[in-house]
C-alpha cells in the first residue's frame, strides 16, 4: 500500500517504457543482429558430432593448460562431458554454451572498451562507476521485464539480460589492470616519444592482460549463472531443463540438469583461468 505523496515511480517508469517500445524498428533490428550472433555460433555446435566436440575441448585443454593436472582436469571434461551425452542434454548443453558465449562475446566487445574510458578519464570513473553498481546490485528478475517488452520472447532477450547482469566485471578488471600499470613505466614509454595509442596498446594492455582476463572470466561465470532465470523468458538450454523439473516438483531431474550445469561451468572456468595463465 501506498504512503501518502508517494512518488509515482513505478508509473514514470511504465511510461518511460512505453515511450521506448514505439521504437519497434530499433530494437527489432538489434534482435536481427544478436539472432545472427546466436544461430552462428549454434550452427557451428550443431555441425560437430559429440564425439568431435569431445576431441575439441581436450585439444584446446591441452593446449591452455600448462600444469601438472592438465591429465586429471582432462579425464573429468571426457566423462563429464559424457555423462551430458548419456542424460540426453547434449543439445541443451550446446544452447547453454551458445547463450554464455554470446553474452560474454558482447559484454568483453563492449566493456574492454568502457574499462579503457574509465582508467583514462576520471570524469568517466565518475559517472560510470554508479552505473556498474546498478547493474552488479539490481535483482536479475527485474532485467527480464525490459528484455520482454522490448525484444519478445526467446534467446535474444535472455542474452541481452545475461549481458547487462555480466559485463561489470570486465569494465572494472580492465580500468583496474590499466591504473595498476607502473608510473615508471608509463613515464619510461613517453620519454620515448609514444602516443596514447602506442602506450595502450604495448604496455598498458599487456601488462593489465591477466587482471582483464580474471574479469572476462567472472563475466562468463555470471552469464553461466543466468541461464536457469533465462529460461524464463524462453532461453533455451539447461536452465529450461531445470525450470521445467521446478515447475513439475521433480527433484531427480532438476539435479540431473544442475549437474550438467555444474559439468560445463567448471569445464569454462578452467579453460578461462588456464587462458589467464598462459598470458603471464
Amino acid at each position: 500500500m501506498k504512503g501518502i505523496g508517494a512518488l509515482p515511480l513505478a508509473d514514470w517508469i511504465n511510461a518511460g517504457v512505453d515511450w521506448l517500445s514505439k521504437f519497434t524498428g530499433f530494437f527489432n533490428s538489434i534482435t536481427a543482429f544478436f539472432q545472427a550472433i546466436i544461430d552462428a555460433i549454434q550452427w557451428v555446435f550443431d555441425l560437430l558430432p559429440e564425439w568431435l566436440f569431445i576431441i575439441v575441448i581436450l585439444a584446446l585443454t591441452y593446449w591452455v593448460k600448462k600444469d601438472q593436472k592438465k591429465l586429471g582436469f582432462m579425464i573429468f571434461e571426457v566423462l563429464g562431458l559424457l555423462l551430458i551425452w548419456n542424460l540426453g542434454y547434449w543439445r541443451d548443453m550446446t544452447q547453454t554454451l551458445t547463450l554464455v558465449l554470446s553474452s560474454s562475446l558482447i559484454a568483453i566487445i563492449i566493456g574492454i572498451p568502457l574499462g579503457i574510458w574509465m582508467a583514462k578519464s576520471n570524469k568517466a570513473e565518475v559517472v560510470i562507476k554508479p552505473i556498474l553498481d546498478f547493474m552488479q546490485t539490481l535483482p536479475a528478475f527485474v532485467y527480464l521485464i525490459p528484455a520482454v517488452a522490448f525484444f519478445g520472447i526467446g534467446m535474444v532477450p535472455g542474452v541481452l539480460a545475461s549481458v547487462i547482469f555480466a559485463m561489470p566485471p570486465t569494465v572494472r578488471m580492465t580500468s583496474l589492470g590499466i591504473r595498476q600499470v607502473p608510473e615508471g613505466l608509463i613515464e619510461a614509454a613517453d620519454s620515448f616519444g609514444s602516443t596514447s595509442w602506442q602506450k595502450l596498446i604495448g604496455l598498458q594492455l599487456p601488462m593489465a592482460k591477466t587482471t582483464i582476463m580474471s574479469g572476462v572470466n567472472q563475466t562468463m561465470m555470471l552469464g553461466l549463472s543466468m541461464v536457469v532465470i533465462a529460461s524464463m523468458i524462453g532461453a533455451l538450454g539447461l536452465g529450461t531443463q531445470v525450470y521445467f523439473a521446478v515447475g513439475r516438483n521433480d527433484a531427480g531431474a532438476g539435479f540431473a540438469a544442475g549437474i550438467a550445469v555444474v559439468i560445463v561451468a567448471i569445464i569454462l572456468d578452467r579453460i578461462t583461468q588456464s587462458f589467464n595463465q598462459t598470458s603471464r
